[in-house]
């Protein structure tokens, strides 16, 4: 008589290509308005998987299509040069566009084989095509922070997202009085 045992394995994948759609609004406020949606390419590296916690690095390049408008005409004071022009320019809805490139940090808990949690910590350099009464155009920097959840099938993972955005240009260049915003994302990556 013989004995054989097979044993599957799950393969765990450590490197993590997607995509993530996201759309967002200023928090309350009375100066401005502003909206984005997020189109972002998704690269993650398992860096340790840990028993309770697992921890991944995280590529975000993503193009942000932006419409920002001054609300307040009285937040460009008239001491400015040309006040009653960039009142009437910023009054106007403008489309902006941002290329972003964020280097993030994931830490992840699983609570079951298909289902985890986790905190996504993001910055990274962002240009700015178009020049706002908070911001000028160019070099800009946008952070987020983020928790999330993750449904996983096989080799594809569904994330739903909700983070907050903050936008400045880290006070090299003025005005810099920023935006923040509250997104949601979705998206998707595939284990390879």
């Amino acid at each position: 008589f013989c004995c054989m045992h097979f044993y599957g394995q799950d393969k765990r994948h450590a490197i993590r290509v997607g995509f993530n759609y996201g759309f967002g609004n200023e928090i309350k406020n009375s100066d401005f308005s502003h909206t984005n949606s997020s189109f972002k390419f998704q690269f993650n590296y398992r860096l340790k998987e840990g028993r309770k916690f697992n921890y991944e690095l995280l590529l975000q390049p993503e193009l942000n299509l932006a419409t920002h408008q001054l609300l307040n005409p009285y937040f460009i004071g008239e001491n400015e040069p040309d006040y009653i022009e960039k009142r009437v320019k910023y009054g106007n809805k403008r489309t902006i566009r941002e290329y972003i490139f964020n280097i993030g940090f994931i830490v992840r808990k699983p609570i079951s084989e298909s289902f985890s949690v986790y905190l996504l910590g993001s910055v990274g350099p962002m240009i700015m095509d178009k020049e706002t009464e908070r911001l000028p155009s160019g070099l800009a920097f946008s952070d987020v922070i983020a928790l999330g959840a993750s449904l996983k099938s096989k080799k594809i993972q569904f994330d739903l997202r909700p983070s907050f955005r903050h936008v400045s240009n880290a006070g090299l260049q003025s005005p810099n009085s920023g935006f923040n915003t509250m997104n949601i994302e979705f998206g998707f990556t595939l284990g390879l």
